[in-house]
C-alpha cells in the first residue's frame, strides 16, 4: 500500500528537512493562497520495513542561484501575486549516486529526453474554478 502526504515548505536560505520512506516520489507542489505557503505532496510506500530517508528541499525565488547538484522539483505560482516559487531537492554529488527515490531506479536515465507521454509538470497552478467539471 502507499499514501500521499502533504508538507508545508518554508522559503528562505534554510532547506526544509523531510523524513520520507525509500521509494518516495514528489507528485505535486503548489502555492496555497489561503496559507500563503508552498506545499509539497509526496507519495510514499506504507511498508514499515523500508528505511526512512532524511531529504532536504529548498524553495527559491526566480533569479536566485542554486548549486548545480540540486535537482529541480517544480514551480509553484501565487495566482494573486507576482511571485513564482521554485522547489529544488538539495543534493550533493554523493546523493546523486545513492538516491533511493524512484527516478533513480535502474533503467531510468534522468538525463535522457522524455517522451510526450512521460513529460508532465509536477507543479502547476490550480486552474479549476468552483463548479467547473
Amino acid at each position: 500500500m502507499k499514501t500521499i502526504l502533504k508538507f508545508r515548505l518554508k522559503n528562505g536560505k534554510a532547506a526544509n528537512i523531510l523524513k520520507l520512506r525509500q521509494g518516495y516520489r514528489v507528485v505535486r507542489c503548489e502555492y496555497v493562497v489561503s496559507q500563503k505557503a508552498v506545499f509539497l505532496w509526496v507519495e510514499q510506500p506504507l511498508k514499515v520495513d523500508l528505511p526512512e530517508l532524511e531529504r532536504r528541499f529548498l524553495v527559491t525565488f526566480s533569479g536566485e542561484p542554486v548549486p548545480t547538484a540540486y535537482e529541480y522539483v517544480g514551480t509553484a505560482l501565487d495566482s494573486f501575486g507576482p511571485e513564482a516559487y521554485h522547489v529544488y531537492e538539495v543534493m550533493d554529488e554523493a546523493d546523486h549516486a545513492t538516491k533511493a527515490g524512484p527516478s533513480h531506479k535502474a533503467g531510468f536515465d534522468r538525463t535522457a529526453p522524455l517522451s510526450p507521454s512521460q513529460a508532465r509538470p509536477l507543479c502547476t497552478p490550480n486552474l479549476h474554478s468552483a463548479g467547473a467539471s
